[in-house]
């Protein structure tokens, strides 16, 4: 069963971000070999988080394209710990606006493009 148009918007919101998420952790992994980190154990680490919440994000656009339940509820909490932590970015003086933006707002869309797909899911008569 294919998904409606609203989950193949989230699943390319999702998948957008775990692209962001892989470049990110690139960008990291370049700062590392240039001698950029603090603790060299500590780096790896983030870099290794990094990249699995990526494939977690990549994962879940493929389950919300497909129309599968866990892909929507695992991607509703990725995009509630992103707008937190776009919330918790407003605390930092000066305040980082293109961060915040750039998280915040592609997760209130994925978050809401989630929900409406969800019930656009649930009012569809069963085949």
């Amino acid at each position: 069963m294919r998904s409606p148009g609203l989950a193949l918007a989230a699943s390319a919101v999702l998948a957008a971000e775990g692209a962001a998420l892989i470049v990110f952790a690139l960008i990291e992994l370049v700062g590392l070999g240039a001698g950029d980190a603090a603790s060299l154990p500590t780096a790896l680490a983030l870099i290794v988080l990094t990249l699995i919440g990526a494939v977690a994000l990549i994962a879940f656009a493929i389950g919300t394209r497909t129309g599968h339940s866990w892909a929507r509820s695992g991607g509703v909490v990725f995009q509630v710990l992103a707008v937190a932590l776009a919330l918790a970015s407003l605390t930092l003086q000066p305040i980082a606006w293109a961060f915040t933006i750039g998280v915040g707002l592609p997760a209130l869309l994925c978050f809401a493009l989630l929900i409406a797909s969800t019930r656009a899911e649930n009012e569809r008569p069963a085949e």
